[in-house]
Parts: C-alpha cells; sequence; structure tokens
C-alpha cells in the first residue's frame, strides 16, 4: 500500500512538473561539436527523462544477467528447503500419531533435503522414531548429543529425564531434573522433581529459594507459593525444634503468617511460642487455627498450654475453644475429653454424644466407653459402645498415597510429593461397612457358622428398636428378627467372660421376648 502510494505521489508530481513546464513555452539552445540544437523546454524535459529511464532499465538488465546464476539457486534451494520443511511437518504428525515407520521415513527425507545444523526438529523427530521404533537406547544417546547444542540442551535434558523415569531411576531424572532447572527454572516439569529431591534431603532452605524461583518467574500462582513457603518452613521448623529454638520459631511464625489455617504451621508456632513463656501470643495462633478449622492437635495444646493449670482451668479453656466453633464435633470432643480428666461425667458424656450426633466416628464411641466405664463401670455397655467404634467410620488422620500417619510430614513417602498429606478420614473401612450394612439381611444369619450368627445376632439387636404394642409391619419385622436372632443364640454356648457372670437361664425366661439381652 506504501509502495502505491509513493509511486502515485512520484506520477502525480511529474505530471505537475510537465504541466508547468508547458505553461511557460521557452527553448533551450545546445551547442555540441560545432553544430547548434535548438529544442523547446518540453522537449528537452521529455529527451531527459527518457534517457534517465533508458539508462535505469539498462542497469536493470546488466544487473539481472549478472545475479541469475544466484537467482536460480537461490530458488532451487528454496525449493528444496520447502520439500524439506514439508516433510519434517508430516514426520512430526506421524511421531505424535504413533507411526513410527512414517515418522522414521519423513526423518530421512528431512535430513537429505535440510541440514540438521539449520533445522534442530530433524534431531527432535529422529529420537521420537527411535523411541516409536522401541530403540530406547538410541534415542538416549541422540538425547545425549543435544547436550552439546545449546539451543537443543533443554530437549536433550528433558528426554533423558523422561527415559529415566521409564526405568525408574529416580536419582538420574532428578539429576537432569536439576540441571534443567538451574538453566531454567520456570520448567515445572524440572522444579517439580527438583523441590522433591531438595525436600527429601531435608535441604528446606534450597527448596525455599526454589519456591521463590518459581514465584518470580509466575511458574506457578501467589497462593500456591505462599502454601508451599508455610508447608517448607513447617518442616524447617521442625528439624530445628532442638538444635535451633529461635530459628525454628521465626520458621513456624512466617509459615502461620503465610498460612494462618494450616493446622501444623500453627502448633508448632504456638508451641515454640509457649515454651518462651508467651502463652498469650501461643493461645492467639490456635484460637485463630481452630477459628478456621478445627484440629485436635490444637485443642491438646491449648488446654495444656499452661502446664500448672488445674484440671478445671483445662476444662474450661476447652469450653473457651468450643464457643470459637460451635455445632462441631472437635469441639465437642475437646471439651468431653477435658470434662473426663476434670471428673464431669455428664457434661463429658452430653459432649461425647453430641459429637456422635454431629460426627459419628470410632474416637466419638471410644471417648464415650471411656466416660461409661470411669462414671458407672457398666462392662456390657462398655462392650457394647466398643463394639459400635469397631463398625463406626475412622477418625480423620494425616492421609496420603495410601500411607495413614498419626503426624504430619511434608512430603508423601510413597512418591516423594510436598503437601501430599491431608486431614481426612481413611477409606479403608468402608468395604466392611458396606458388609455389616448387609449381614442385617436374616438369611445372612442363618447362613453363617453357630459362633458368627450368634455375633452378628448381637450387633442386629442391640442396635434395633423396641418394638411398640401399636407398631406396624415395620416393628413387627423387627419384632420377628429378634426372635430369630434369640433363637440362634440360644443355640450357641457363648463363652463368659471372667468379669462377666452372664444370665440365668430363669432370668432370661422372666424378661420380655421383645428385645434380646446378653448382658
Amino acid at each position: 500500500m506504501i509502495r502505491l502510494l509513493a509511486f502515485l505521489a512520484v506520477v502525480f508530481a511529474l505530471g505537475l512538473g510537465f504541466a508547468w513546464l508547458a505553461d511557460r513555452p521557452g527553448e533551450m539552445l545546445v551547442t555540441f561539436n560545432g553544430y547548434q540544437y535548438q529544442v523547446t523546454l518540453m522537449v528537452a524535459a521529455v529527451a531527459i527523462v527518457a534517457v534517465v529511464a533508458a539508462v535505469m532499465i539498462v542497469w536493470w538488465l546488466i544487473k539481472s544477467l549478472w545475479n541469475s546464476p544466484y537467482t536460480i539457486s537461490r530458488y532451487f534451494r528454496v525449493r528444496r528447503r520447502d520439500r524439506g520443511y514439508q516433510a519434517l511437518s508430516t514426520g512430526m504428525i506421524a511421531a505424535g500419531a504413533g507411526d513410527g515407520a512414517l515418522a522414521r521415513k519423513k526423518t530421512k527425507e528431512a535430513a537429505k533435503l535440510i541440514s540438521s545444523d539449520q533445522e534442530p526438529l530433524i534431531n527432535l523427530l529422529d529420537a521420537q522414531a527411535s523411541l516409536l521404533e522401541g530403540d530406547h537406547e538410541g534415542a538416549r544417546e541422540k538425547f545425549e548429543r543435544m547436550l552439546d547444542d545449546p539451543e537443543m540442551r533443554l530437549l536433550g535434558l528433558r528426554g533423558l529425564y523422561l527415559e529415566a523415569e521409564r526405568l525408574g531411576d529416580r536419582n538420574a531424572a532428578r539429576h537432569y531434573a536439576g540441571r534443567a532447572a538451574a538453566v531454567a527454572p520456570q520448567l515445572a516439569w524440572a522444579a517439580e522433581s527438583t523441590l522433591e529431591e531438595l525436600t527429601e534431603r531435608g535441604d528446606w532452605d534450597g527448596a525455599l529459594k526454589l519456591v521463590e524461583a518459581q514465584k518470580s518467574t509466575r511458574q506457578i500462582e501467589r497462593d500456591a507459593a505462599n502454601r508451599r513457603r508455610a508447608v517448607l518452613l513447617t518442616a524447617k521448623a521442625q528439624a530445628l525444634v532442638d538444635s535451633d529454638p529461635n530459628a525454628a520459631r521465626t520458621a513456624a511464625l512466617e509459615a502461620n503468617k503465610l498460612a494462618p489455617d494450616f493446622a501444623p504451621a500453627a502448633v508448632i508456632a504456638a508451641d515454640l511460642v509457649i515454651r518462651q513463656s508467651d502463652v498469650r501470643k501461643g493461645s492467639k495462633i490456635l484460637e485463630a487455627a481452630w477459628k478456621a478449622e478445627p484440629h485436635p492437635d490444637i485443642a491438646v495444646l491449648y488446654t495444656h498450654a499452661r502446664p500448672g493449670d488445674a484440671v478445671l482451668d483445662r476444662l474450661n479453656r476447652a469450653k473457651k475453644l468450643q464457643e470459637l466453633k460451635k455445632n462441631h464435633a472437635e469441639s465437642a470432643m475437646a471439651v468431653a475429653r477435658a470434662a473426663l480428666d476434670a471428673q464431669d461425667f455428664a457434661t463429658a458424656r452430653r459432649e461425647a454424644e453430641s459429637a456422635i450426633r454431629m460426627d459419628r466416628r470410632e474416637g466419638a464411641y471410644l471417648l464415650l466407653a471411656d466416660i461409661e466405664e470411669a462414671d458407672t463401670g457398666d462392662q456390657g455397655k462398655v462392650r457394647q459402645l466398643l463394639a459400635k467404634a469397631v463398625r463406626a467410620p475412622r477418625d480423620p488422620a494425616w492421609v496420603a498415597d495410601g500411607v495413614i500417619s498419626e503426624r504430619w510430614a511434608p512430603v508423601s513417602p510413597v512418591t516423594g510429593k510436598l503437601d501430599a498429606f491431608t486431614w481426612r478420614a481413611p477409606m479403608e473401612r468402608l468395604g466392611h461397612l458396606i458388609e455389616s450394612d448387609a449381614d442385617v439381611a436374616v438369611p445372612a444369619i442363618t447362613a453363617a457358622p453357630p459362633a458368627a450368627a450368634a455375633e452378628k445376632a448381637i450387633d442386629i439387636v442391640a442396635d434395633a428398636p423396641v418394638e411398640k404394642p401399636n407398631g406396624g409391619e415395620k416393628d413387627r419385622a423387627v419384632a420377628e428378627t429378634v426372635g430369630e436372632a434369640e433363637t440362634i443364640a440360644r443355640g450357641t454356648e457363648l463363652p463368659h467372660l471372667p468379669d462377666d457372670p452372664g444370665v440365668a437361664p430363669e432370668e432370661a425366661a422372666e424378661k420380655t421376648p421383645r428385645r434380646f439381652r446378653l448382658f
């Protein structure tokens, strides 16, 4: 467009010039070699323009003839390059589709048409073709040759890393990832593998520097970077608790500042602060974490923050936690434990039952069994609660990659992934819960051996509702199930525990048949 406008401007200027000359007639006299040439000014101007144009045309022709060999060779060279790039493109598509034969064919064709020094992608296509053909040793050699080329070095390291991962050689994989991360920290695969290596060695400062580099290159978001820093600082604080308490305190407080809802950071930060006799600040840290997400470790440390407190003082501190997070199972459990220590059995029983209503789980039943044993000593009811605890869902724990741990750890012991542990209920008992639900059917009881059938009958009847005088079909079905359970239990000799005298036959006959009682 610009060239067209320039051409039009030149033509317009020439037209104006000739029009100006046409409006001003004149003559030009030229004497050359004894002759005089007299022409008009317009003819002289046209002649000059024609001479200039002719000179330019002649110059163009001479230049074209002079450069014609180069032009012809360049034409064929461009055509050859286009064919090579077409073969390279087809080969890359074939490699991506998994067609090893076509990829190898196009690799050879592209290598003939294009030099690998000019186009490094030929080396990549060659390595990919070797992988598709199953020649992993040849592919590794090609990736190693790429390390000598600065432009292909990262690609070679990536290929060697994937090959090491395929062979299960984690040390070699992390070596290549470390070299790549040193050159380009923005590479996610290199940074993640290097981070796993640093955390496995316990090099928390090196891991923190790498996370900071990831954040500066915007490889990860700010919130994710803060979470990783909090995890690494918490791990650093745990490692320095005994050797350098002051450095551990600084790291723990920074971790708690980055992630106030992260329970391990809050617990270790508050613990280190309380050790330095700053109970008030430690309590504030625990209270903030408890508001975000209650955790039993927070409750234990909070209630025992002052070692000299009486049991009633610890109960009051537990009630304060409950006020911060009402209608939560952990709050009720914390108060129930403190009330049990204070021998306030009524409060302990009420809070434990409230925890069961909010979150039916194993720990709540076990706590209620402890309360019952300490208060009444009724072993029959204690065993009933223990049986319910066995069948209840498990308490939350730190779980990562199928590993259940009582304590939090910064990395997974299986994969080495950072921040893999999460606080949740394990799912291993799900199958047992489904089986116990299926055991409610009467045919399953009758088909079992006598001892097993008696135990299932005890579990069913212990949870079965009492038959109402005017009950409907559901109540009559429950009564029939109870009667069958009694029949099975009578036909089975149940061993008596040392502290259980059992029930005399005449006493059992006098009791109502609507509910079966073992104790």
